[in-house]
């Protein structure tokens, strides 16, 4: 069955890379409405923007949603993981900037939140997205492939010649609340000579060493070191599940990412769609719906990790 919040949620901080701050708020939505992001500051131009594989405009830091009328809200990622692994389905998301908040560089703030709020279940059947063939991208040494599986299946690979993050490799079955529990509250991460450059053309003004784990060759430069000794394989997964989001629906299959980021992964959902054969739409049954990933997810899955 689909679903969506039980109770309205409120968040506030600045972005990542604009650095403006911004006032977030998560309300429950009817059936088949999916998840659809509203710039409440923009309200007499054209402020709806469904978070849809056909609204992502493809940029190499983050995914940003942008509409016709030339409205944005980027950075939707981390939001976009957290309702995905939590199992919501339908969401108004109201923002009063160009950017979702950052909070601590993960998603678990959001999912410490919803589970705190409380999924309800709706009187509609869910959709899913089941792969029936495979589907491959590439751009250089990059790869994102989706194809067939009994349910979401992620795995990826780094490779960063820093070498407080080297080669990572991580392959997770994504059912029954794995993404809270080994995914959620892994952080962004970059190096400090691209934090240098990116702040030289004015981005990254909102970044911290407390939102992101920032290296500079063998160091970890955020206080407390690393969460988890793959925190960034970790976190690229967790970007990989957001951005999968936008499929807009579920998806049954096993997504693979090599040194992927979020264009390709949108450039990979752009090649399913234009390829139906490759997929098909299924009625979620009792048995499917019991490997989603946000099924029998418990609060003790959070804070087993955050």
């Amino acid at each position: 069955m689909q679903t969506t919040i039980r109770q309205v949620v409120r968040f506030a901080g600045v972005g990542l890379h604009r650095g403006r701050p911004a006032r977030l708020v998560l309300r429950p939505a009817p059936a088949d409405h999916g998840i659809v992001f509203c710039r409440v500051d923009a309200a007499a131009r054209g402020a709806l923007l469904p978070a849809r594989w056909d609204m992502v405009e493809q940029t190499p830091l983050n995914t940003r949603l942008r509409n016709a009328d030339g409205v944005s809200v980027a950075t939707v990622e981390h939001l976009m993981a957290a309702l995905a692994g939590c199992g919501l389905h339908n969401v108004l998301v109201e923002i009063d900037g160009p950017e979702v908040p950052i909070l601590d560089g993960s998603a678990a703030p959001f999912v410490r939140a919803i589970l705190a709020a409380g999924v309800q279940r709706l009187a509609a059947p869910l959709r899913v997205m089941r792969m029936l063939q495979a589907v491959e991208v590439r751009r250089g040494a990059a790869v994102a492939r989706l194809e067939p599986a009994d349910r979401l299946r992620i795995d990826f690979r780094i490779d960063f010649a820093d070498a407080a993050i080297g080669q990572q490799e991580l392959a997770l079955d994504m059912a029954n609340g794995a993404f809270v529990r080994e995914l959620c509250s892994s952080r962004t991460f970059c190096r400090q000579a691209d934090v240098d450059a990116m702040r030289a053309k004015g981005l990254a003004l909102g970044g911290t060493l407390e939102n992101a784990v920032v290296v500079d060759g063998d160091q970890v430069l955020s206080p407390g070191g690393l969460r988890q000794k793959d925190e960034a394989v970790r976190h690229k997964m967790l970007d990989a599940m957001g951005d999968l989001a936008t499929a807009g629906a579920p998806i049954i299959g096993r997504y693979t990412g090599h040194r992927a980021g979020h264009a390709l992964t949108n450039a990979l959902l752009r090649a399913v769609m234009e390829r139906p054969e490759t997929w098909t739409w299924d009625t979620c049954t009792p048995d499917m719906e019991r490997l989603l990933p946000g099924a029998s997810l418990h609060a003790a899955d959070l804070a087993a990790v955050a």
